[in-house]
């Protein structure tokens, strides 16, 4: 029987691919067969994880806020493997603070690398799929958009992080109405307390630790690699009937119907 997660054959941009949950994704993604276009701003990270995945792994560094190195970053995706198949929006920091405490540069620079940077990869993303879909390919590809319980629930000192992260729910299924008459589809994958240097803080103080384990029904944290499994579901066939849906993968932080 064929693989129905198989990606062999396509490309899949991944964002903030030089590390951690977007790392993950793009070694599962290379393992299932497909190439992938690493984006990062860590060019070191870039290279050290290309070192390592070989010619399937392309690196591109630049800012995902920086529409020109976006729109030229999915040029050399095409022109080096030939089409792009798939985009994983990942890329994303945090800069805490409380409400009251927050500068607009904080604000900001969080707002521009999840939110808009997303915008502009899925525009560039999706002009090329919807090229291909208007010459006859009948499913060109899916899009996955990285959230986090912080945009469902809210999180403490992470008033730009929580807008950012509803955001991209709001970014999927724009794109999933709009696009699923062309076969493109989109989703949101909305993950819990992932084993990241962005969350090493809140998983080592005590503080927070006991507190956070115990809202989880499954009593742990997700690693990179566990987390990369449903967004490669997602991009592959055996999700192609699923559009404009929020896949949670947080281990039973939030549980409703």
């Amino acid at each position: 029987m064929k693989n129905p997660m198989s990606l062999a054959g396509r490309t899949i941009v991944v964002t903030g691919a030089g590390q951690g949950i977007g790392l993950g994704i793009a070694r599962l993604a290379i393992e299932l067969g497909a190439n992938v276009a690493a984006v990062d701003l860590n060019a070191d990270a870039l290279h050290s994880a290309a070192h390592e995945l070989g010619e399937h792994y392309l690196p591109l560094a630049g800012s995902v806020s920086d529409q020109a190195f976006v729109q030229s970053a999915v040029e050399q995706a095409v022109s080096h493997f030939g089409a792009v198949h798939g985009l994983v929006n990942n890329a994303g920091i945090g800069r805490p603070a409380m409400i009251e405490k927050m500068t607009l540069e904080q604000w900001q620079q969080v707002i521009d690398v999840h939110l808009t940077g997303s915008f502009f990869f899925t525009q560039a993303v999706g002009q090329h799929l919807l090229q291909r879909a208007r010459a006859g390919d009948s499913a060109p590809g899916s899009i996955v958009f990285i959230s986090s319980d912080a945009g469902r629930r809210g999180s403490l000192g992470q008033i730009n992080y929580s807008a950012a992260k509803s955001g991209m729910f709001g970014m999927a299924m724009t794109a999933a109405r709009e696009w699923a008459k062309h076969g493109i589809r989109a989703n949101a994958v909305c993950f819990g307390m992932v084993e990241t240097a962005m969350t090493e803080k809140v998983r080592t103080d005590p503080k927070f630790l006991e507190t956070y384990l115990a809202q989880i029904a499954l009593g742990r944290f997700a690693s990179p690699e566990e987390v990369s499994v449903p967004v490669c579901f997602l991009l592959s066939e055996a999700a192609s009937y699923i559009t404009g849906q929020v896949l949670s993968v947080n281990g039973g932080y939030t549980i409703a119907v």
